[in-house]
C-alpha cells in the first residue's frame, strides 16, 4: 500500500528500536520522514544511507526548547511541508518512589512530556498548512504506554510521564477539532516491545514476566507498533482523534 503517498512524516527518536521501525513502516507506505534523533548527522549518516533518498536527518534533543526552530525550518527547507508528527522520543524512569530523585523525575519528564508538548507546540503551523488540503487533515502520533493507562510497582515517573502524554494528546485533539484547526491527535499505547535495547538491558526475570503477564504469551515486535502508527497517520484513520490505540497482546484487557 501507498497510504502516505507524498506525504511528510517528523519521528523523534526516529533512529532505533520503535522509532525505527516507524520511519520504515512510513516510508514503506510511500511517505518522506525527517528523522530526529540525537546522534550526531554523522553519526547517523550510515543509518540515513540505508533507508533511501526520502528521507533525512536533524538532529535534534527534543526537551530543548531553543533547538525546535531549526529543527522546524529544516523540514520546510528540505520537503516545504509537514503531514504527520511522531512524537516518539522517550526514555524510562523506574525505581522505587523513596530512592528517586527529583533530579530523575525531571529528566524522565524533560523527554517524555517536555518532548511530546514541544513537538506539538513548535510544528502545528506547518501541519495546520498541510492539513488544508488532507482528508482528515494533518496527523500527530503520540507514543504513550500501557504504562499510561494502568501503573506498574517501581515505575511511577515513567507512568506519570506516559499518563501525561495520553491527557495532553486528548487535550489537543479536542483543542484543533473546536478550533476548525485541521490536524487530528491520537496516542498509543504499546505493550512491552522487543528491542534491542530492552533485550540487553533486561535481567531475565524482567523478560519472563514480559511475556508471562501478557495474554498472547510474548512481546510485540517493533513492525507491529509501527504499523498502528501508520493507521493512524493515514486517511484511513480520518474520523479518528482524540483516540487511544493499545497495541499490547491484551495486557490492559486483564
Amino acid at each position: 500500500m501507498n497510504r502516505l503517498e507524498g506525504s511528510v512524516a517528523l519521528v523523534t527518536g526516529g533512529l532505533k528500536g520503535i522509532g525505527r521501525a516507524i520511519v520504515e513502516r512510513l516510508l514503506a507506505e510511500g511517505g518522506s520522514v525527517m528523522l530526529a534523533d540525537l546522534a550526531s548527522a554523522e553519526d547517523a549518516a550510515g543509518d540515513l544511507a540505508a533507508l533511501g533518498g526520502r528521507a533525512a536527518y536533524v538532529r535534534l534533543d527534543v526537551g530543548d526548547e531553543a533547538a525546535w526552530p531549526a529543527a522546524v525550518t529544516a523540514i520546510r527547507e528540505r520537503f516545504g511541508r509537514l503531514d504527520i508528527l511522531v512524537a516518539n522520543a522517550g526514555i524510562g524512569g523506574t525505581g522505587p518512589v523513596r530512592d528517586v530523585t527529583l533530579a530523575d523525575w525531571h529528566k524522565t519528564m524533560r523527554v517524555n512530556v517536555d518532548g511530546v508538548f514541544l513537538a506539538v507546540n513548535q510544528c502545528a503551523d506547518l501541519l495546520a498548512e498541510a492539513g488544508q488540503d488532507r482528508r482528515g487533515g494533518s496527523s500527530i502520533v503520540t507514543i504513550s504506554s500501557i504504562m499510561g493507562l494502568v501503573g506498574l510497582a517501581g515505575a511511577g515517573p515513567y507512568n506519570a510521564s506516559k499518563g501525561a502524554v495520553r491527557l495532553f494528546t486528548k487535550a489537543v485533539a479536542l483543542e484543533f477539532a473546536s478550533g476548525k484547526v485541521p490536524i487530528r491527535a491520537n496516542s498509543v499505547h504499546p505493550g512491552f516491545v522487543e528491542t534491542p535495547l530492552l533485550m540487553q538491558s533486561s535481567a531475565a526475570d524482567q523478560l519472563a514476566f514480559y511475556t508471562g503477564s501478557t495474554p498472547l504469551g510474548r512481546m510485540a515486535q517493533p513492525a507491529e507498533i509501527a504499523a498502528a502508527v501508520a493507521f493512524l497517520a493515514s486517511d484511513d484513520a480520518s474520523y479518528m482523534t482524540g483516540s487511544e490505540l493499545v497495541v499490547d497482546g491484551g495486557y490492559t484487557a486483564q
